[in-house]
């Protein structure tokens, strides 16, 4: 396979097949660099050498009714983490102040659980409205399935971007959650497209999944339309279903961000939740394919913290985006 060739197909506004994204997934590590190259090629047609940063609130956690198998907060989950109802409005604008103090472009407020109640989609919508008053931030929020008029009232609230992973392939998904459906998860999807709101989606990696499913996923989210996507890497937690499992490998996490780049060219493609456990010192090589990246931790485990993700980025030549360049 000619990546180069791959590459410039993309750039002429072409797509990839899946054959070729395939091919990505199966091709020796000494082809790593080249394909970097080639996704570098398309990333920077499209996003230069700008990274966003997006910052996750974790404003309710644990407590959750689904069995997702990957999730310590999961009702399958037996390990320790925090538990804690829906934070105050306070709280989550506190938030959003710490999160612009991070140079952060988005910020995202996450809460565990099924699908939210009213009453938490009006406390969401009122911190919203206050952090758009206060804050110069981009906000997204992830509150589980959702019907038409919760997605107005959070469109009019003023959140940019909803956030709804498909996670996996339609063929693989009953293997990682059994209380709800990969078709839940595309109908809500619909909905926050069909609301204005910007569509983030994406999945976890390394769960038993074959790199069939990883095409097929890829795919999936383009035909959603999905107009930001983190890649995620399972960093098996203590007490899940999936714990003790082998995390990927740092070739095949980079062969993975080059799929999603190369199958979804304009789109923002983000290193997300276990890059530092499994792309270790080679994270700084998923930005030449990723645009964006989570800074700060994640929703129950740390990262290595801004400091550390600020000189990643500098170092190689790339550069935080800010507010008024998004």
């Amino acid at each position: 396979m000619n990546w180069k060739t791959l590459a410039e197909k993309v750039l002429a506004g072409g797509n990839a097949t899946r054959e070729e994204a395939l091919a990505v997934l199966e091709s020796p590590d000494d082809d790593l660099l080249v394909l970097l190259d080639a996704a570098f090629a398309v990333r920077r047609r499209f996003f230069g050498r700008g990274v966003a940063l997006h910052v996750i609130q974790n404003a309710q956690s644990g407590l959750c009714s689904e069995d997702c198998a990957y999730c310590s907060q999961s009702s399958a989950a037996e390990g320790s983490i925090e538990r804690y109802r829906l934070q105050s409005v306070g709280e989550i604008v506190q938030g959003a102040h710490a999160a612009h103090r991070l140079d952060a472009l988005r910020y995202c407020v996450v809460i565990s659980g099924r699908a939210p109640p009213d009453k938490t989609v009006e406390k969401i919508c009122e911190a919203v409205r206050q952090i758009k008053r206060e804050v110069p931030l981009q906000i997204c929020t992830s509150l589980g399935l959702l019907d038409k008029d919760q997605a107005r009232q959070l469109k009019q609230a003023g959140v940019d971007r909803y956030n709804h992973n498909l996670e996996t392939s339609e063929r693989f998904f009953d293997s990682i959650c059994t209380t709800h459906t990969y078709a839940d998860r595309v109908a809500t999807a619909r909905v926050v497209k069909a609301a204005g709101m910007e569509l983030c989606s994406g999945g976890l990696l390394g769960m038993g999944e074959t790199f069939q499913d990883r095409v097929d996923l890829a795919f999936a989210l383009r035909e959603a339309g999905a107009d930001s996507i983190p890649v995620n890497f399972l960093d098996p937690r203590p007490g899940t279903p999936l714990a003790g499992r082998q995390r990927l490998s740092p070739s095949d996490c980079l062969r993975a961000l080059i799929l999603f780049r190369l199958v979804n060219s304009d789109r923002e493609i983000r290193m997300a939740g276990g890059r530092e456990a499994c792309l270790g010192p080679m994270q700084v090589l998923g930005l030449f394919a990723a645009n964006s990246m989570f800074t700060n931790g994640y929703l129950t485990t740390p990262g290595q913290g801004l400091a550390a993700d600020r000189v990643m980025i500098e170092s190689a030549g790339f550069q935080v985006t800010s507010i008024t360049q998004a």
